[in-house]
């Protein structure tokens, strides 16, 4: 029976020992998907309870990323469409996501917590403790953890653009600059010269971040679902078809594996 550990263990070792001195992803993006499959194949009868298993997961992640060296890590929790339904599901994982905040930020724990997403759309007390949680990390530099609740991809971008003009249009304004008419203010063509990459980039919830070199997604579906549209235009992508709860150390280091032989072309 101790057979399979056994070979696990040595599996394990020999994809460790793959990695070293290969390149490794700086950071890695993970849609940590089929928690409630997974519940309903283990007999669970609330199918909430897939999420408070894959939520303790978690915390094996962040160690895997921290010991392979990766710098940053952003995990997907909860999506702007996910917060429209009105059901108990949703109303289990506000209540799970805040004590996931709290242990990242817990004492003695070396991540640094960044909460990306819009949290004026979460109810207040949910989004007062996840900026709590932010805050107790602030001065923490080791793995900078990523969580993305409240989240889509659209809504960062729509965000971006909406605080790069006001950022524009403010500035104008203190700088004393006038419109055609003499009332202080920019005009349109200033606007729309402001919009660039590199701009829209420097506003993004992810802003002084490098862009995830790797995204990784469980449950066997193939596709973003609107996760860092932006921040992904040349990530590479490894799908798993383990549940998120079934996600084993295994697996992460075969995404590593498979992500250091790639040729990456950055789009050409």
């Amino acid at each position: 029976m101790r057979l399979p550990g056994v070979l696990y263990r040595l599996y394990e070792r020999k994809l460790t020992r793959e990695l070293v001195g290969a390149q490794i992803p700086h950071h890695v993006g993970l849609l940590i998907d089929g928690n409630r499959r997974w519940a309903r194949k283990a007999g669970f009868e609330n199918v909430s309870d897939g999420h408070r298993v894959g939520a303790q997961h978690i915390a094996d992640l962040l160690q895997w990323c921290a010991q392979a060296g990766i710098g940053t890590v952003t995990v997907w929790l909860l999506s702007t469409d996910n917060l429209r339904r009105s059901d108990d599901e949703i109303a289990a994982l506000l209540a799970i996501i805040p004590d996931v905040a709290d242990e990242i930020a817990a004492d003695g724990q070396p991540f640094r917590l960044r909460v990306v997403g819009a949290l004026e759309l979460l109810p207040s007390q949910v989004a007062t403790r996840l900026r709590e949680a932010e805050a107790r990390t602030a001065d923490r530099t080791g793995l900078v953890v990523n969580l993305a609740v409240g989240y889509g991809g659209r809504q960062e971008i729509v965000d971006a653009v909406r605080s790069l003009l006001r950022e524009t249009a403010d500035r104008a304004a203190t700088d004393g600059a006038e419109l055609a008419g003499g009332a202080g203010g920019i005009d349109t063509q200033q606007l729309i010269d402001s919009v660039t990459i590199d701009a829209v980039s420097e506003h993004l919830y992810t802003s002084g971040q490098p862009d995830p070199d790797l995204v990784i997604r469980t449950s066997g579906e193939q596709r973003l679902s609107g996760f860092l549209l932006w921040q992904s235009a040349h990530s590479e992508f490894w799908f798993c078809e383990a549940y998120w709860p079934d996600f084993r150390r295994v697996d992460f280091l075969r995404a590593l594996r498979d992500f250091a032989a790639r040729h990456r072309r950055f789009g050409t």
